[in-house]
């Protein structure tokens, strides 16, 4: 189940707390959250894209270069982005399985090690005496537990399922779909002979209300209200733009 803020009605609330609801999503796969990945994606596609408008407008240089440079930016920096996320979380899975593989040797060359390792773990939990040897019993009783467990208490690893190759294609999509805001009133409207200053105008507010958006979606994630989370992404897009808009100026000599 997706966590949201929207309350939950008392009765599937007790329902899923019932024992064969627990049993169920307990034994269910952990699904692997893509959140991060979107709002990764959709943000800094967002920022860099508007950055580009802002320092195009700053340094007075013509809307047709806007586009070429925007459209070139959301692809190349877009596709860069995705690779770079598929590198990183292909990345973490490759930790995760050379940390198996050294405990799958520890518990092969020192077992008796690796299971007062497991007793020292579950007595700073506060198990002891007989319960604390049933528990190190139970689990160093199952390979694969005993190496899971290893894995997120030692190490410090999740040990959800990732893929690579789904967190790039969502942080692409973020990427291209929200990249392409800032560009809309030029890509629209350039054609139509509108005056730049109208089109940097467009491209500001909707810009504004892909920050806010992008926030106020996050929110429905985690444990905070909509309206504080799309002022916070605003705020801090709407700052990084700010400093694009303001080097183009100064630097408009150059060009």
């Amino acid at each position: 189940m997706a966590p949201t803020n929207e309350p939950i009605p008392s009765g599937e609330l007790h329902h899923d707390h019932s024992p064969a609801g627990v049993a169920l999503r307990i034994s269910a796969d952990s699904r692997q959250n893509f959140l991060r990945d979107f709002v990764y994606g959709a943000i800094d596609g967002c920022v860099t894209t508007f950055a580009i408008v802002a320092g195009v407008v700053g340094a007075q240089l013509s809307s047709g270069v806007i586009i070429v440079l925007g459209l070139a930016n959301v692809l190349a920096d877009g596709f860069s982005m995705a690779v770079s996320n598929y590198l990183g979380t292909k990345a973490d899975q490759q930790l995760v399985d050379r940390a198996r593989k050294i405990e799958e040797l520890h518990i092969d060359t020192v077992p008796e090690g690796e299971i007062e390792e497991i007793r020292q773990i579950f007595k700073q939990k506060g198990f002891d005496d007989s319960l604390l040897e049933e528990v190190v019993r139970v689990i160093t009783g199952d390979r694969k537990l005993w190496i899971d467990t290893m894995l997120r208490e030692e190490w410090g690893f999740s040990l959800t399922a990732s893929s690579p190759y789904k967190a790039a294609m969502v942080t692409f999509a973020a990427f291209v779909s929200v990249g392409m805001v800032p560009l809309a009133p030029f890509v629209c409207l350039y054609p139509l002979g509108v005056d730049g200053g109208r089109l940097f105008l467009g491209s500001i507010c909707m810009t504004a209300v892909a920050f806010f958006a992008v926030g106020a979606l996050k929110s429905r994630y985690v444990a905070e209200s909509w309206l504080r989370a799309g002022t916070e992404t605003l705020l801090m897009g709407g700052g990084a733009a700010l400093v694009a808009y303001v080097v183009g100026t100064l630097l408009k000599g150059i060009s």
